[in-house]
């Protein structure tokens, strides 16, 4: 679909009026707020059924904004602002008086970002002003990657939905604390940890436990309705068959090592090869998985490096305390 002015013109309307709106990012589709609005931040809540203690994105249009809506910004976050804006990078830095604590889940950090997304841009640029903007589907369900998934999902919970196409990206952004000089990742995303690291020539520590929270770290985030267990890629054909004959409806991710092989299950997906392509799609997929009545997904984990780390985080958290 084709997004035209009077599209960003009537979206940026419903912003300023309190209303909720849909927007595509490269990431995932965002559930848009004015972020200076505490009533319109607390719809967001409302309308996904997210705790109020769990932190949202402020979106702006460009990095030269970033002062105005934190207390500071210390140099290696500037870089990283300066490097990787716009794109799939998020930074935690000191709340400024702009932010609302409503958008914040109550912290004094503040979660900001420019998105690489035309849409989205057209819009910060015609609203002015930063956006909360979480991820457009119910709390702790599967992330959206095009506007047929908003839809479907949330309905007339939202005032207006900005079709932006498929994301390109498919997986969320990668959230860094960067409130002081040495960053650490708190969510792997988009931008890789090898990408940070070649900008700031060391290494760069990804916690298995944040001393922040953030958002997306919820154990039931990006969770499908289907019970989801990992397993070795060697092992996924007999992992899904036995589930299968014990009566499970199941759904396979299909590992590129072991693409064409035969498997008996209720629905199958083969991952793409292309790391990229499998970021892309890998929301869509587990969507696929419910749409198709399945009850348990069968998966391995790629190789966690690249865009693979993000991957295998996505999965983990699918899995939850289920993992085997």
């Amino acid at each position: 679909m084709t997004v035209t002015t009077s599209d960003i013109e009537k979206a940026a309307e419903v912003l300023h009026a309190g209303g909720l709106v849909a927007l595509p990012t490269e990431t995932v589709y965002g559930l848009g707020a004015n972020a200076e609005d505490p009533a319109a931040v607390a719809r967001i809540f409302q309308v996904k059924g997210r705790p109020p203690s769990h932190p949202l994105i402020v979106h702006i249009g460009d990095a030269k904004q970033l002062d105005d809506w934190v207390e500071e910004v210390p140099g290696t976050a500037r870089l990283l602002a300066e490097h990787f804006w716009p794109g799939p990078l998020t930074l935690v830095l000191r709340r400024g008086r702009r932010v609302p604590l409503e958008a914040t889940g109550g912290l004094e950090t503040v979660a900001m970002r420019v998105p690489d997304h035309p849409v989205a841009h057209a819009l910060l640029s015609a609203f002015g002003g930063g956006v909360t903007a979480p991820s457009a589907n119910r709390f702790g369900s599967v992330s959206p990657t095009t506007a047929d998934h908003v839809r479907a999902e949330l309905g007339d919970a939202v005032e207006f939905v900005l079709d932006g196409g498929a994301c390109t990206v498919g997986v969320e952004s990668t959230i860094v604390d960067a409130t002081g000089e040495i960053p650490s990742i708190l969510r792997p995303g988009g931008v890789t940890r090898e990408d940070l690291e070649a900008l700031l020539g060391y290494p760069i520590a990804v916690p298995s436990a944040s001393r922040v929270r953030v958002p997306g770290q919820h154990p039931s985030h990006y969770a499908p309705r289907a019970r989801v267990v990992l397993v070795e890629p060697e092992k996924v054909v007999i992992e899904a068959e036995q589930a299968q004959e014990l009566g499970h409806q199941v759904g396979v991710l299909l590992p590129s090592s072991i693409a064409g092989a035969a498997v008996k299950a209720h629905a199958v997906v083969a991952v793409p090869p292309s790391v990229a392509a499998y970021a892309q799609g890998l929301f869509g997929f587990l969507r696929e998985f419910d749409q198709r009545g399945c009850d348990l997904i069968v998966a391995s984990l790629p190789m966690e490096e690249g865009l693979g780390l993000a991957i295998a985080n996505r999965l983990r958290r699918a899995a939850g305390p289920r993992l085997s």
